[in-house]
């Protein structure tokens, strides 16, 4: 990188954009032109200018504290079609579809996007009775197992900002809308290293989530397994769970290569 001493000539033009990407990449939380400048090294002008064209095209955005950047849309959909390849997306489905054979339910993979979190790849179950929740569908991160296992990976701050900025609304008679309830949930899930969904998001389904790492150690994604209660309870999901994770690592070693 730079070395600091204020001349932006030690890191070529065509690079800044990039090594800025992967810098907010890297620390996984929202990162302000400061804290990012300590590591590029970049006049404080130079710096400003990038992190505003990031944030104009897209590629960053503001998070609710006004100073810091996150992860925009557009960064967001670069990362998942990296994640879409075909060889990637073919070996992925293999996985996925071994998995749903050998639960005999519908299994996801889900991504955190800026308000909730969206389906990237399913299997599903060959059983009549099922429950659609198709590729693309968005789901809150309050009341499904996929959201709440993205939750348990904020780090405190984070979390707080989270729960301070919206509204827990009630999805059904189970769903967790106080904030000290949904609070102890998250920490229980930070312990034990999974997260259910009792019918709180839709009655009569339940779900088991696991996280997939990055090469950090940081959560890019969830994989999870819902039924309808009709069929299996929460426990009988849970049994499942040494299988679920897994396959987690099988997920997160494809990615990583």
């Amino acid at each position: 990188m730079a070395d600091g001493d204020g001349s932006d000539k030690s890191i070529p033009t065509n690079l800044r954009l990039l090594l800025l990407l992967e810098e907010v990449a890297r620390v996984g939380v929202p990162l302000t032109p400061t804290a990012a400048n300590e590591v590029l090294g970049l006049p404080k002008p130079t710096v400003h200018r990038l992190f505003h064209t990031l944030e104009q095209e897209g590629f960053l955005q503001r998070d609710i504290d006004g100073r810091s950047y996150a992860p925009g849309a557009r960064l967001r959909r670069f990362a998942g079609s990296i994640l879409s390849t075909s060889r990637v997306r073919t070996l992925r489905q293999t996985i996925l579809r071994t998995l749903a054979y050998e639960l005999e339910e519908t299994c996801n993979i889900a991504m955190p996007e800026r308000h909730a979190m969206i389906y990237l790849d399913r299997v599903e179950t060959k059983w009549p009775l099922r429950i659609q929740l198709p590729v693309g569908t968005e789901v809150p991160f309050h009341c499904t197992a996929s959201g709440k296992m993205y939750l348990s990976s904020l780090k405190p701050g984070m979390f707080a900002k989270y729960l301070a900025a919206v509204t827990l609304e009630e999805k059904t008679d189970h769903t967790l809308t106080d904030p000290d309830a949904l609070r102890a949930e998250v920490e229980s899930i930070r312990s034990r290293g999974h997260a259910t969904d009792n019918e709180e998001f839709m009655a009569g389904m339940v779900a088991v989530a696991v996280p997939i790492h990055d090469a950090q150690g940081r959560l890019m994604s969830t994989l999870s397994v819902h039924a309808p209660t009709q069929r299996v309870s929460l426990p009988d999901l849970e049994i499942h769970l040494p299988r679920l994770k897994q396959a987690a690592r099988e997920l997160s070693e494809l990615v990583l290569g």
